[in-house]
């Protein structure tokens, strides 16, 4: 199997919200602890799999903001805590 060749680095999605869950995920860029602690020393395919479940959780958020706003009756934006997504 051959190797990609990294064009481009790999930007930190780090947003500078840095609040974390019970659990340890950032409500800013979506990482747990562990993939911040060690996002700097990851090789480029751990860094895509990061971004790749970051992506994953995103989409869980927002099902879960779709799935209350229809059990309230009403459509929100930004009001829904996701402290316990993960």
């Amino acid at each position: 199997m051959s190797q990609q060749i990294e064009l481009f680095d790999i930007d930190n999605p780090c947003i500078g919200v840095c609040t974390s869950n019970k659990k340890g995920y950032c409500f800013g860029c979506l990482r747990s602890r562990r993939e911040r602690q060690l996002w700097l020393s990851m090789s480029a395919e751990q860094r895509r799999e990061v971004l790749r479940l970051i992506v994953g959780r995103k989409q869980r958020i927002e099902q879960m903001r779709q799935r209350k706003g229809e059990q309230l009756g009403f459509d929100f934006e930004d009001t829904v805590e996701v402290g316990d997504l993960f």
